[in-house]
């Protein structure tokens, strides 16, 4: 697990950037810490961390489940991330548009306001 924790620390960091991750490090207590070394190693070290898609893949995948299922503060935070992982304000439309016709306009009408701001913000 040592492995899936370093890798993952360093996909955290590549994708998130260290400032963000740095923040989140500094916030954690001993009551999340478990959950915390769980993201790390399962998502960023197991799932990201995997050759078989780009982090400009994976971005665009995860921002249009984010948006389904309605997570905008998780689906905010990875438009900002689109920075590092190669994901440009078209891939993100594109990847929301889906979402409009899979999971629903209501839910892709609020990830376009939540993709809007974020990337204004980026401007």
């Amino acid at each position: 697990m040592a492995d899936h924790f370093e890798d993952g620390m360093a996909t955290r960091r590549a994708v998130l950037g260290n400032a963000h991750v740095d923040r989140a490090e500094a916030a954690k207590t001993a009551f999340d810490a478990d959950f915390q070394a769980f993201i790390t190693e399962g998502a960023w070290g197991s799932v990201w961390s995997r050759p078989g898609l780009t982090r400009r893949e994976r971005s665009l995948i995860t921002i249009a489940l984010l948006a389904a299922l309605g997570h905008d503060e998780e689906l905010a935070m990875h438009v900002r991330a689109t920075a590092n992982t190669g994901a440009s304000p078209d891939d993100i439309r594109e990847a929301l548009l889906h979402v409009a016709v899979y999971a629903g306009v209501p839910a892709a009408n609020r990830a376009f306001r939540v993709a809007r701001k974020e990337l204004e913000a980026r401007q």
